[in-house]
């Protein structure tokens, strides 16, 4: 893997949490990284290495989420993230 492509994907994985604070300390569940990388990618690459900003990106653009990534923000939302 390049060095962009892992700067690329550790931002991304960074955008998972909550909140940026967990995002920092707990990087997701791998599940949560699973179904949320693909649409960090495609649809917040602009924002890519910032995780800040991919995350605020992807909550912006939630109704354009995949599934299973609205629900790993659904579950972020409601207090249910595993891992806390």
């Amino acid at each position: 893997m390049t060095k962009l492509m892992a700067a690329l994907f550790a931002a991304a994985v960074v955008a998972l949490g909550s909140a940026a604070a967990f995002a920092q300390e707990n990087r997701g569940t791998p599940e949560q990284r699973a179904a949320c990388t693909p649409d960090a990618f495609r649809l917040c690459s602009a924002y890519i290495p910032d995780p800040s900003g991919v995350e605020a990106c992807l909550r912006l653009r939630k109704s354009d989420l995949s599934e299973g990534c609205k629900a790993v923000f659904e579950q972020a939302s409601t207090g249910s993230v595993r891992g806390r």
